[in-house]
């Protein structure tokens, strides 16, 4: 082969190798998730989570507020989580061999969460008491998949647990882990508040997998715009959390200017 032609292939491989590195650079930053969630297994806070998720469905159904498969408004959720989970991957590994779920719960609650493991449920105040939108669904959903994908409960337990234990315990925790059977929780995972930090990156990370999946991130502002209003009344466990929504579509602002493309990328591609 000619040395111009060798040189004109290695280039052009180069710069293949050097865009699909941009490519994958592209979208939101996030930091390195906390070390501290190493002291809480994994395994068994997703046994955990299922455990409380089941009893959860169990209590709907003996109330016959559990959504059949049938109805259209699970349809639509579960259509929508089929186009975000194949993004999730891409902030935790472990979210590819996760048994995800999704279910809608008729309450007048506006709420929403994704348990450690995929365990995803709506309530119908929030989905059809606010009238969302695929797009802004895709904006909750994303959000509470965020919560699970940056282990943000699991982190949050731990924390917990070495106030409890004291300080002092840290270094053979981080150590060898022998004392992870110390770590025991259960009851109260539906209870578990997590904090500013946590709630913003939530948002900015769904932000990236809804935008990833074809939905319009922008709708994050409507939806914020929504929350806004309806807890005017107050008792609204989804909107309670902090940062405040002016705060929270401050951040989205801020964002939009990275996760567009991915938006505009997936509609290239044909994305639904």
């Amino acid at each position: 082969m000619p040395l111009h032609r060798l040189l004109s292939l290695l280039l052009a491989g180069f710069c293949l190798a050097s865009a699909g590195k941009l490519m994958a650079q592209t979208g939101v930053e996030v930091d390195k998730p906390s070390a501290l969630r190493k002291l809480v297994p994994a395994a068994e806070l997703e046994r955990q989570a299922s455990q409380e998720y089941r009893q959860l469905l169990e209590q709907a159904r003996a109330k016959g507020a559990l959504a059949p498969p049938g109805h259209p408004q699970l349809q639509r959720l579960r259509s929508i989580a089929q186009r975000l989970i194949p993004h999730a991957g891409r902030f935790n590994r472990d979210a590819a061999r996760w048994k995800w779920e999704v279910n809608l719960i008729g309450s007048k609650q506006i709420n929403a969460f994704c348990m450690p493991g995929g365990k995803i449920a709506f309530y119908t105040g929030l989905v059809e008491g606010l009238r969302l939108t695929d797009d802004e669904i895709a904006m909750v959903m994303g959000h509470e998949m965020a919560h699970a994908l940056r282990e943000h409960a699991r982190e949050r337990i731990a924390k917990s647990q070495l106030t409890q234990l004291g300080a002092g315990l840290l270094g053979s925790f981080i150590g060898d882990g022998r004392y992870a059977q110390a770590f025991r929780f259960g009851g109260d995972m539906l209870t578990l508040k997590f904090s500013r930090d946590d709630e913003t990156e939530a948002d900015v990370v769904g932000l990236d997998l809804a935008a990833r999946a074809g939905f319009d991130p922008r709708a994050g502002i409507t939806l914020w715009q929504k929350m806004q209003k309806a807890s005017q009344g107050g008792g609204i466990p989804w909107f309670s959390s902090h940062p405040s929504g002016e705060n929270r579509i401050e951040e989205i602002e801020k964002q939009l200017p990275k996760v567009l493309p991915l938006y505009e990328g997936a509609r290239s591609r044909g994305t639904p």
